[in-house]
Formats: structure tokens, sequence, C-alpha cells
């Protein structure tokens, strides 16, 4: 489908592909009711229906990375988790999909401009994938044998490519690493019909992103479409940076609690709630939690922002303005659960049935809260850079080993 033939909410309708954050954002928060009436389906589904599908790439969601030397609109991290915020409110694993989805263009400054071209011939195009490495990609002339099985490749169902980390090798021996690493790896881009999808993903929560084990069996992957995240081509800018897949994250949890505090608030009111001390307390309680959540993930993105569009890099953040980034979004996490948590306490035996979406929304954010962002590695990592040690996972604070 081209960029000028983008389907309407599924209802068959073409419009012009949206040209900047405005018109994406709206057009994500008019989908966010229609993917809340979808929610069900979805999750029963255990993947996003194909009509979900083109619905989320009519929005222009998984063309915000891509910057506007392409003809894309070059959303800022700001305004991309404010998009995967509103998609979010509407359905947690639609919005998963949409956040994972959304990085092909964030992928395209890590490879050479005329081969991004040729993969991304539009700029509407689907990648998923694990990046740990999991694989093994055989050195040979002109590229790579892949081989491997990954887990957790949410939107690998409805994907175009498919992203994988993989150890290296050399004659079927280990590469060495950069310094310090006694084992290298890199990165991937195979097309999504390369791929073998294993039907794993029978989980707690976000049944519905798909986020099946898949397989890649001795494929070759031309040395132009590997890379590594310390290796920018054409530049460092904003969006150029190598955490910057990373830092979307907190609209899925962030739109999640905020859909949880309305729907709770409302479900009060009609109950006639209004003057029920717990209900007050409880709704106040979690209200002080998402305002205080949520301006700590947007305010570590704009101090972020305020530098990296001056042409600096994640260097010339203050350690603690540093550390914030993933502190907010492991935060934003682990709140999202807890506010989730404590309505669904709230509002006792009304919300323990399956119609009502407090049931998936605790079983989503649950789900959330396992991914390696919300887990105390990302407290470690913080808090070995505050005090100068060493981070058990650098990536997170954009920190990549140097190379040889």
């Amino acid at each position: 489908m081209t960029a000028a033939g983008l389907r309407d909410a599924g209802r068959g309708e073409t419009t012009a592909a949206p040209a900047n954050a405005a018109e994406i954002l709206a057009r994500a928060r008019a989908l966010a009711p229609v993917l809340r009436e979808r929610g069900d389906e979805i999750e029963r589904a255990r993947r996003l229906p194909p009509d979900v599908v083109e619905s989320l790439r009519a929005t222009g969601v998984f063309r915000m990375g891509f910057a506007r030397d392409w003809g894309g609109p070059e959303l800022s991290s700001i305004e991309q988790t404010e998009v995967i915020e509103a998609l979010s409110y509407g359905d947690p694993a639609a919005g998963w999909c949409a956040m994972i989805g959304s990085d092909t263009g964030l992928y395209a400054s890590f490879l050479d401009r005329d081969v991004a071209k040729q993969m991304f011939p539009t700029l509407d195009l689907v990648t998923a994938g694990l990046l740990f490495p999991s694989g093994r990609a055989q050195l040979v002339p002109g590229g790579f044998r892949l081989t491997g099985h990954w887990q957790f490749g949410s939107g690998v169902t409805h994907a175009d490519w498919v992203i994988s980390g993989a150890f290296r090798y050399r004659d079927g021996v280990p590469e060495p690493g950069p310094p310090g690493i006694p084992h290298g790896s890199i990165l991937l881009m195979v097309p999504r019909s390369d791929v073998e999808v294993i039907d794993t993903w029978y989980t707690t929560g976000l049944a519905g992103s798909g986020s099946c084990d898949y397989t890649i069996t001795d494929v070759f992957v031309p040395g132009e479409r590997a890379f590594t995240f310390a290796d920018i081509r054409g530049g460092p800018h904003a969006l150029a940076q190598p955490e910057v897949h990373m830092r979307n994250m907190p609209g899925v949890a962030l739109g999640t609690a905020r859909a949880a505090l309305d729907h709770a608030r409302e479900t009060a009111i009609a109950a006639g709630r209004l003057d029920d001390y717990r209900t007050q307390v409880t709704l106040a309680d979690c209200e002080a939690d998402f305002a205080a959540t949520r301006h700590g993930v947007y305010g570590a993105l704009r101090r972020q922002q305020e530098v990296l569009v001056t042409g600096a890099t994640l260097d010339d953040l203050t350690a603690l303005e540093r550390a914030a980034l993933p502190l907010s979004r492991r935060h934003a996490f682990r709140t999202a659960r807890s506010i989730v948590t404590r309505l669904y306490d709230l509002l006792q035996t009304s919300a323990i049935y399956r119609p009502s979406p407090l049931d998936r929304w605790l079983r989503d954010t649950t789900t959330m809260c396992q991914h390696i962002v919300a887990q105390d590695r990302i407290l470690q990592t913080a808090g070995a850079h505050l005090l100068g040690g060493r981070p058990s996972f650098p990536l997170a604070l954009g920190i990549t080993p140097p190379q040889r």
C-alpha cells in the first residue's frame, strides 16, 4: 500500500498521509474509541487483526520516526510518546504494537541512506523483532548467514521487516566484540517472508500484541542490512541516538493508566459514589501518582530534546539528566500497574468479570512490567551511572561500547 492510498480506520476510505505531529496525534485519538471497542476481539485473536493494522497504518504512527529529508514527519520523541499514549488509551496491545512498529524510521538512521531507501520504499512499513542477541550470524562473503530462535517478537505477525540480534562468528569461531566484550554481536534485518513465526504467545496480558517466538534458518543477510547502535550513519541528530527506540515506550503505560482512571471515575459517578470517602481518596491518590509520573517522563524527554536539538549528544547531559530517562520509563510502567491494581480493588467485584476493561488492563500492566525497561536492572544501571560505576544495561542510557 502506498502512502497516498492509506485506508482510514478500516472503513475503506482513502486519505492522504499525515504530514505532521498534530495530524498523526489527531488520527490516533480518533482511532482510540474504535480500538477500545475491538479490545476483546484483539485479545481473543492474540494478535492484531489485519484491518486494525491498516487502521494504525492510516494514523501515520509507523512513519513518525522518519526524518523530514526522507519526506517523513520526523516527530520528536515527546510527540511520538504522545501518539503511543493516545493509541494505548484505546487498547494497550495495539499501542504496544504501534510503539514497536514505529521504530522503522529510527533504524533507518543506522543504515546507509541508499540501502534504507531500497528497503523502505514507503514510510509506513512495520519492523518487529528482538534486539538482544539470540541468534548466530556467520560471516560470509558479502554479509552473514543468520540462524536463530528469538522470543517476544511483538508485531511479528503483521511485520514487513524483522530485526534480530545475533552473535558474530567467523569460520565457526566467535568474533570478539569491542574492548571488554568477549563475544561481538550485531543487528540484522530480514524480510518477514524469511521468518517462521511460532505460535507461543499464550500469556497473562498484552495477548493481542502477537509477541510470538520466531525462527530464522540459514538466511543470507547482505552486510549493508546489518548494523550496531554505536554506528550512526550520516551523523547524530535528535532521533539518531543509541537508545532512541526506548523513548516512546512509556506512552503505553501512561495511556493505559489514563484509561483506567477515566473508567473508574465514570463508573463511580454512575454508581452514585460521589460522596464515598474511599472512592474520593483512592481516585485522588491515583491521579496524583499519574500526574507526577507523566510529568517525570515528559520532563526527562524535554530536557533531552533541548540538548540534542543543538547538535549535542547524550554525553552532554548531566549524570542526573541522563539517568532520569530510563528511571522515568521504569517508573511509568510500575506506577501504571499500581494505579490499575488500586482501581481494580476499588471497584471490587464489578472489576473481576472479563467484560470489564479493568480485568484486561490489570493483566496487561502486569505483563508489560516484565519487560527489561521496568525491571530492577534499570535501577542498577542508573545508580551505577550516578556513582561512576559499571551499568549492567548501558544501552538504556544510550551508552555503547567503544568500537575496535
